[in-house]
């Protein structure tokens, strides 16, 4: 005869306060539809759906890391992501380094240093779930599949925003496959750019959430979207079934481990 001890089970997941919940989904709800559209306009509105995608959709991750992690943890990923990106950006516009050479048009809005500051927004939105994954697969090695997840994700990022004529690109030698617009030294620069970026996020930012914060539902869900929309959008609507293939094999290939491990856990070999 044994006598077990009971335990109550508690409450696993993480809860928000009505309004804040509905303030979340409200903004993720409204990115995705703005991505939802973006295929489907042009000219000018093409422009100001490309704008609001980003402001919503980056908006979305610092409410949510708030929400979730708290305010210090926000108000630093924000700081940090955007001045990295920022100097990065204006470090390759001015010498060509690390993605090669290459320029934005006006039709972003206000710049800094020839840079629009919708583009570290961009990096702000995709950050912060990469982040997350990165912090659950990697462990020791959040900046590389961190870096990596950011170089996949501009697979698809980089031959959409070039399409829209939102920058260009100087004459190259090598091309990514299926995009010969986009020099393969981007790629490259997004893989080392990230790894200092979620290098110092990583070091720069906590690891414990807030007892009744957000779950990590909406990051999820966004990294999810991104890599379905981009498979679908150049299939169906861009007219680019190779970059749907390139951006679908390798972003789908990074972000296999992550959705295993939400799904089964942590294997002792990870």
């Amino acid at each position: 005869m044994s006598i077990r001890q009971y335990r109550p089970r508690t409450r696993s997941k993480r809860l928000l306060s009505g309004k804040r919940a509905l303030l979340l989904n409200a903004l993720f709800i409204s990115t995705i539809l703005l991505m939802i559209t973006y295929p489907l306009v042009h000219g000018d509105s093409l422009r100001l759906i490309t704008i609001a995608t980003v402001v919503c959709g980056s908006l979305t991750m610092v409410v949510h890391s708030n929400f979730a992690f708290g305010t210090r943890f926000a108000l630093t990923l924000f700081a940090l992501t955007t001045l990295f990106a920022l100097g990065v950006e204006i470090i390759g516009t001015k010498t060509s380094w690390p993605f090669g050479a290459y320029s934005y048009n006006h039709s972003l809005g206000y710049a800094v240093g020839s840079v629009p500051l919708l583009v570290p927004l961009a990096w702000l939105m995709m950050s912060y779930p990469i982040l997350i994954a990165a912090r659950r697969v990697g462990k020791s090695w959040v900046f590389l599949y961190g870096g990596l997840g950011l170089m996949a994700w501009d697979l698809f990022m980089d031959p959409q925003m070039v399409s829209a004529h939102r920058w260009t690109w100087a004459p190259h030698k090598t091309s990514l496959p299926f995009a010969p617009e986009i020099p393969l030294s981007n790629s490259a620069g997004w893989l080392f750019a990230g790894m200092g970026l979620m290098a110092l996020l990583h070091w720069a930012l906590p690891h414990d959430r807030r007892k009744n914060g957000a779950p990590l539902l909406i990051p999820n869900a966004f990294l999810g979207w991104a890599l379905f929309s981009g498979i679908v959008g150049n299939l169906f609507f861009f007219h680019r079934p190779g970059v749907a293939l390139l951006g679908g094999v390798v972003f789908g290939a990074v972000l296999a481990p992550y959705f295993f491990v939400l799904r089964f856990g942590r294997p002792d070999t990870f």
